[in-house]
């Protein structure tokens, strides 16, 4: 946390005035929802967390609920992008640590969507509307630390978390993270996206990986696999020829069927991450065990509720 501002526990009662000036401002002024759905019943019982800057001034606010959710997570525009709002939403799964919570959610606007990734939170559901607002939910089991606050070696070394913007940093990411297998690799996607997976490049290091060491394996969890088989995908050649390494199955529970995200997963080590699978923008990490293993844990139960897909097996691809 920089010396700038700091993030402590607030007192719904005491330090009313204060949480109101950095609500008001945000939800009510500036993003013009109503201030009848701004403050509610649960605010009374909700544990908060107030952040001020050097001054003693309010700059940002946040909520947990009893329901064990995190809202009423806010900014004050002049603040933002200063680490203001993770160092809220760590405070608040601190405590929800503290409370021995398994895990918590949240109900993200659209926008905030990969900011709340970075921080470990899947999103789960359909888009809908609260407040005027397009949200997502979004959820985050609490038995890891979040890896965003384990320190960050100097850019370059292998621990360092690399921020993907382009089609092409997010081909050399996958490369790097696929180089990194060892036992396995766990892909979650909703389509096996063409202009990724169906590359060249792509392909070979999946050949590479899939032919070398001992007893590899290669699991593909497609949410959407019909357009497979008609599009000719590169990688379902070499997954037929070598069944004994590729497994491919496509989520049934609604919920997974669902969900936005998408990740290539290297061992419980490397990964990269997309909040959003239609877009390129994403994370990428060669060292970061602590949420590969939260990724790892959340695909094996997305796994284990799917079914196999046997007929692209079938076709003799």
């Amino acid at each position: 946390m920089t010396p700038d501002f700091r993030v402590e526990p607030a007192d719904y009662r005491t330090d009313f005035a204060d949480l109101r000036a950095v609500r008001e401002s945000v939800f009510v002024e500036e993003q013009r929802v109503p201030i009848e759905e701004e403050w509610d019943e649960l605010d009374p019982h909700c544990r908060h967390v107030i952040a001020r800057d050097a001054l003693h001034r309010p700059v940002g606010t946040g909520r947990l609920t009893p329901e064990r959710k995190i809202g009423r997570m806010a900014v004050l525009p002049e603040w933002r992008g200063k680490g203001v709002g993770g160092a809220l939403l760590e405070a608040l799964l601190d405590e929800a640590r503290r409370l021995g919570w398994p895990e918590v959610t949240l109900h993200a606007q659209t926008h905030a969507i990969p900011f709340y990734a970075r921080h470990g939170f899947e999103a789960f559901g359909e888009e809908f509307m609260e407040a005027g607002i397009p949200h997502r939910k979004m959820r985050r089991l609490l038995g890891a630390p979040d890896p965003g606050r384990r320190p960050r070696p100097a850019p370059g070394g292998d621990a360092a978390l690399q921020e993907l913007a382009s089609e092409a940093g997010l081909r050399e990411a996958s490369l790097a993270v696929i180089a990194r297998a060892r036992r396995e690799i766990r892909v979650f996607t909703r389509d096996l996206e063409a202009g990724l997976y169906a590359q060249a490049a792509l392909v070979e290091a999946f050949r590479h990986f899939a032919t070398r060491g001992r007893q590899p394996s290669v699991r593909l969890l497609v949410v959407e696999p019909e357009g497979l088989a008609a599009s000719g995908h590169a990688l379902l050649p070499l997954a037929q020829r070598l069944s004994s390494v590729f497994a491919l199955r496509t989520p049934v529970d609604p919920e997974d069927r669902q969900a936005a995200e998408s990740f290539l997963l290297a061992d419980e080590t490397a990964y990269v991450f997309r909040a959003l699978a239609t877009r390129p923008e994403g994370v990428a990490c060669l060292d970061g065990p602590a949420r590969a293993r939260q990724l790892a844990e959340s695909f094996d139960r997305r796994w284990e509720r799917a079914r196999e897909l046997s007929e692209l097996r079938a076709l003799g691809l």
